[in-house]
């Protein structure tokens, strides 16, 4: 009987220490909707993340529209334990009710216009809305150096933008053009206008990031961020370049956000955290971004944007009116040029 004992005692001392190992193993995994490995040097944060504190993060390629769809979708059982979005998108999940408020360390170096008052969502980094151009893909052809450029029917075939009706850096770039073509955010006819001059020099239009395909030549034109174009030029060694639009532009700010009720809020909050920190701050510089907190972007990082001069032409954009009229937007988009 002591035998007996003894065993039962010995296989639960066994059973608690593989269910302490999965508890401990289930702790070092933290799931972040929109993710994507080629954008913005996910690929690189994640890894970084591992080497300082062991938690994984699975890649995850949504868009920040697809994002949001799947939380409300999971509201009741919550999957992810943190989201990245752009900032229009992320008025959206505050209004949706997914997140919830989390202010990570460093939160009170970040400007109060990059950031929810609450601690809804703030700002890691930015991007500035141009021309990211695959010169060799251009078949001698210039280099464009406006909106009005891409219309030109030299450019048949050759333009392409991310679907504004879903991914933010879409929407993003719609509210860019409308702003250079005259519009405001009340007022999105210019936008219009122009993606529907636009469709007649059969546009290409992604629903997900398409970085590989401008490399690639498929896509030698594709209105995005200036960070992508700087990859390829600086990292892939690609023949490439940015162009920031005569007419001028938008730069926008990229955030994160804890999920309301997320299985491994630890976790996440831990994630947030060294996406804030020195190390996480340098690493979205060195991958082209301006980090949310300047001092992280060394000399080095900086020489290789374009000059000061290029970058005036960006205007500025109220960001919660942004957000508030994205889905508004989308659905005359759908409409009118879809």
């Amino acid at each position: 009987m002591n035998t007996l004992r003894h065993w039962l005692l010995a296989l639960c001392g066994c059973l608690a220490l593989l269910a302490s190992h999965a508890s401990a193993h289930a702790a070092e995994t933290a799931i972040c909707y929109n993710c994507p490995p080629e954008w913005a040097d996910w690929a690189g944060e994640i890894r970084a993340l591992h080497e300082a504190t062991g938690i994984t993060v699975p890649f995850d390629n949504k868009n920040s529209g697809q994002a949001i769809a799947q939380l409300i979708a999971e509201r009741a059982s919550p999957v992810a334990d943190v989201v990245y979005l752009g900032i229009g998108s992320a008025f959206e999940a505050e209004k949706q009710g997914v997140i919830t408020p989390f202010k990570p360390v460093g939160w009170d170096r970040i400007p109060a216009q990059l950031k929810d008052p609450k601690g809804y969502w703030f700002t890691i980094h930015s991007g500035t809305l141009g021309f990211f151009v695959n010169k060799a893909a251009l078949g001698g052809k210039p280099v464009p150096q406006s909106w009005a450029d891409l219309l030109k029917p030299e450019y048949k075939g050759m333009v392409g933008y991310l679907d504004p009706s879903s991914a933010f850096v879409g929407y993003a770039g719609a509210v860019a053009v409308n702003m250079a073509m005259g519009g405001n955010l009340d007022n999105f006819g210019p936008a219009i206008h122009y993606f529907q001059q636009l469709k007649h020099n059969d546009p290409i239009v992604p629903k997900q990031t398409a970085y590989a395909r401008v490399l690639s030549g498929e896509i030698p034109i594709l209105i995005d961020y200036d960070f992508n174009a700087y990859r390829a030029e600086y990292k892939d060694h690609a023949d490439v370049a940015f162009v920031i639009p005569r007419e001028g532009t938008i730069s926008m700010p990229y955030v994160m956000a804890l999920v309301k009720n997320g299985p491994h809020p630890a976790v996440g909050k831990k994630v947030l955290d060294f996406v804030l920190s020195p190390k996480g701050q340098a690493i979205w510089a060195d991958a082209f971004l301006r980090p949310v907190m300047p001092a992280a972007m060394s000399p080095k990082a900086a020489a290789r944007f374009l000059p000061a001069s290029d970058y005036a032409r960006v205007k500025p954009v109220d960001y919660q009116k942004m957000g508030e009229v994205e889905q508004a937007f989308a659905k005359q988009y759908l409409a009118q040029v879809h």
